[in-house]
């Protein structure tokens, strides 16, 4: 097996990282022939650890078909990153209105509107506000470990309404002065799918990708389908379950992996409706045919009340829901 050294992790990717490696680790391959065209890059997508496995008898093809895929992670991270400074999330966020958008910003917006419609507002990506309310109260020592005020609070909570962002091909725009959005709950999603489909046009049938999430391509070498571990969130060495993906792809959402504060109560994964961490968020993972899908939908139903959730998931026939270790089929 090939395998490519990983990037050098920073301490804010380290948090992601951990997140990530929580709830969807690769399942350990087992060595033998069938292994031994598999060839296994690592390193860092969005702030989390990636890794992409290719099966090819061809090394320097697959040399070459790996650096097309980094360089396209690369590039979309110019789009979609909320650390570069010059992305174009970055300076949406900042100015509110950005003109000629890149169009996989444009395609990303429209897509993450369908989805807060379709699960009545449980995914919204404006609430990054809040994200930032959160971070900086409990970035100060001795904070109130209540959470931020009343009055901030209704301030950032005002800010929060996906129907609030006008999305067009020459510009998008922020209706209210101050809003700001996270792609962070599908663009890692959207990324697993464009490089899926960058080495499906170039041929390649058995392909398992993590980038942030989970996209499997065709079969294992050995004729099984891929297996991937789905791990506690609070007990990242503990595996709750192992699913089978067959050009299926899956994504975790837990708010204890990403707290803002040691009790865990205050988290990441906030409820629009309140402008609060979801209370006693579940873990979520979500099997689809894409993992733009499977992102996107495993944040709503972890901040989804269980009867709130079990309604709307009802309208993706095409997915199954695991919770907590226990399988529902939608």
């Amino acid at each position: 097996m090939t395998r490519w050294p990983a990037a050098t992790p920073t301490r804010r990717r380290f948090v992601a990282i951990a997140a990530a490696a929580a709830g969807l680790p690769f399942a350990a391959m087992r060595a033998g022939a069938e292994t031994a065209h598999l060839h296994r890059w690592s390193g860092i997508a969005l702030g989390a650890a990636a890794e992409i496995v290719l099966h090819d008898p061809d090394a320097a093809r697959t040399r070459r078909l790996i650096a097309r895929c980094v360089a396209e992670i690369d590039r979309l991270e110019d789009v979609f990153s909320l650390y570069r400074p010059e992305s174009a999330i970055t300076r949406l966020n900042r100015d509110g209105r950005l003109a000629a958008p890149p169009l996989e910003l444009v395609t990303l917006l429209a897509e993450a509107r369908s989805y807060s419609e379709r699960t009545k507002g449980a995914f919204d990506i404006t609430v990054q506000p809040l994200w930032r309310l959160y971070a900086a109260h409990f970035a100060h020592p001795g904070a109130d470990p209540r959470g931020p005020g009343e009055a901030a609070h209704a301030k950032a909570q005002a800010l929060v309404d996906y129907r609030a962002i006008e999305i067009g091909p020459g510009e998008v725009r922020f209706a209210r002065p101050g809003m700001a959005i996270t792609l962070n709950g599908i663009a890692q999603g959207y990324i697993t799918d464009r490089v899926a489909t960058l080495l499906q046009d170039a041929g390649m049938g058995d392909v398992l990708l993590d980038i942030g999430e989970v996209r499997a391509l065709g079969r294992h070498p050995d004729g099984r389908p891929w297996h991937v571990g789905l791990r506690h969130a609070a007990e990242p060495e503990t595996v709750a379950r192992t699913v089978t993906l067959t050009d299926r792809a899956v994504a975790t959402s837990a708010g204890i992996a990403s707290p803002f504060d040691a009790s865990g109560r205050h988290h990441h994964l906030f409820d629009p409706a309140t402008g609060r961490p979801a209370p006693g968020a579940r873990q979520v993972s979500v099997i689809a045919p894409r993992a733009t899908m499977a992102d996107a939908l495993s944040t709503a139903l972890a901040v989804s009340p269980p009867a709130r959730a079990a309604s709307f998931a009802t309208r993706f026939p095409e997915i199954e829901v695991v919770t907590d270790g226990v399988s529902q089929p939608s």
